[in-house]
Parts: C-alpha cells; sequence; structure tokens
C-alpha cells in the first residue's frame, strides 16, 4: 500500500528549489527589461502624444511622437519623475530657432508642453498685427492653402495659412484663425539669458510664451528634447464602436512624418 501518496503532500525540496529559481529568473527578467526600458526612455528616445490643437496644422491631436532626449543634452527633467535632482544641464548642445521641443511648463514641472522655439538668449520677440517680429524685424510669411477640417458639428472649416520663414531659413505652417485675436498684439519680451522663447503653430489657440504667467520664458533646464517623427496618428474623433468607422480611425497619411518637413 505504500505505493498512494496523500492529496496534499508537500512538494519535495527539490521541486521546491526549482520553482524558486524560476521564480528568481522572472522576477529578474522583469527588472531587466524595466532598466533597459528606463535607460531608453531617459537617454534616447520619449513617446509623446499630442493632446491639444496649439500646434495645428503641423501636429494634430492623436498624434504620437518619438522626442529625442540626447538633442540638447541632459537634465533633471530628463529622467522619469525627475529622479536625480542636479540642476542645470550637462552635455549641453544648443537648441535652434524653429525646433519643436517638448519641455516642462514652468508654472508647473510636473506637466509637458509642446511648442515651437521662436526666440533665443538676448532676443526681443514682439507680436504685431498678428506678425511675429524678432529683434524689430518682421517675420516673412506666406499665404498658402487654407487648412481645412471637419468641426464636431460635422461642418467644412477653413482656417487661413501661412509659411513663415526664421531668420536662419526654418520654414513651417502656421494657423491664423482670427485677425485681431487676444495674443496678435504683445509688448517686447526679452529673452533672458538661458532661457527660451515658444510659440504654438496655432497662434490664436496657443497658451505659449507670450502668456508670462502660464509659461513665460521657459528655463533651458526644462527643456526635456525635440521633436523628431510623428510614428502613428489616429483620428480621436473616431469611435472604436462604429465598425464601419475603423478604416478612417488611423491617419496612414502621417505616419513617419519627419516634423522638421513641411506637408500638407
Amino acid at each position: 500500500m505504500g505505493l498512494f501518496r496523500r492529496k496534499n503532500a508537500p512538494p519535495s525540496a527539490e521541486a521546491s528549489a526549482k520553482a524558486k529559481s524560476e521564480g528568481m529568473e522572472l522576477a529578474k527578467t522583469v527588472v531587466y527589461a524595466l532598466l533597459i526600458a528606463a535607460v531608453f526612455r531617459s537617454l534616447f528616445f520619449e513617446p509623446f502624444h499630442i493632446p491639444s490643437s496649439s500646434m495645428k496644422s503641423g501636429l494634430l491631436i492623436g498624434d504620437y511622437l518619438f522626442v529625442s532626449k540626447y538633442s540638447y543634452g541632459y537634465s533633471r527633467y530628463s529622467f522619469p519623475f525627475a529622479m536625480f535632482p542636479f540642476e542645470g544641464r550637462i552635455w549641453k548642445s544648443e537648441p535652434a530657432r524653429g525646433d519643436v521641443i517638448v519641455f516642462r511648463k514652468p508654472s508647473d514641472t510636473k506637466i509637458d508642453y509642446i511648442k515651437r522655439l521662436v526666440g533665443l538668449p538676448g532676443d526681443r520677440i514682439q507680436v504685431k498685427d498678428g506678425i511675429l517680429y524678432i529683434n524689430g524685424d518682421a517675420v516673412p510669411r506666406k499665404r498658402v492653402k487654407d487648412f481645412e477640417e471637419i468641426d464636431s458639428k460635422g461642418s467644412l472649416v477653413r482656417i487661413p495659412r501661412f509659411i513663415e520663414t526664421l531668420p536662419n531659413g526654418h520654414e513651417y505652417y502656421v494657423l491664423d484663425q482670427v485677425s485681431d485675436g487676444p495674443a496678435d498684439n504683445t509688448d517686447v519680451y526679452t529673452v533672458p539669458p538661458g532661457h527660451y522663447f515658444m510659440m504654438g503653430d496655432n497662434r490664436d489657440n496657443s497658451q505659449d510664451s507670450r502668456v508670462m504667467s502660464v509659461v513665460g520664458f521657459v528655463p533651458e533646464e526644462n527643456l526635456v528634447g525635440r521633436a523628431e517623427i510623428v510614428l502613428f496618428s489616429v483620428d480621436p474623433e473616431v469611435s472604436l464602436f462604429d465598425v464601419s468607422s475603423w478604416p478612417s480611425f488611423f491617419r496612414f497619411g502621417r505616419f513617419f512624418n519627419k516634423i522638421s518637413a513641411l506637408h500638407e
């Protein structure tokens, strides 16, 4: 009768050791994967999605981007949760006018913003009648085909669109929906040392450096990285519960678009 074992007999010491070893290996694999992901996200590329229309028409709500973390060096905001609280930047590289930059909002550094850099340290920035001025000179802009979109009521909306050309030759689209918007005429802003002046491309619908109480001048240590490419894009107005609308959920024409290039 010794062939029978009790139903709830304890596992052998060998089986217990094997299970413990496998559990440890799994735990180490998970930890290694998390560390590799954290290093990659901190030092190389970080995903970012567009939550607002402030950078329209170049960037749309539902765009998912890669942001290069190494472009301007590293600050405490380069790392998750600002876990290394050092001051300034290391391996610093200067950004260029026209770069689209993700940065920490100066008035609340827990929030990421994305805007275009238009003013460098020492620049005098002003907007007059909707025209951007840098150091007293108007930035040229040329009217092009209107930006078209469908509003929430299903109506076609056309927004005046321009190509703006910065002093370094960088070109990009801007929208000017309101001819006399609340930020179309500003004071002269002199960018202090170690700071930058950021503006959204959708000029009448952007909280940017023109709003001193919210954004203002952006310290260089707040820069997170340069937006490089739209990895993929989805239409937030399309419902996934409506099977017939699935073909239009992905905006395939925006996939892998370089952010430095002009796109219709």
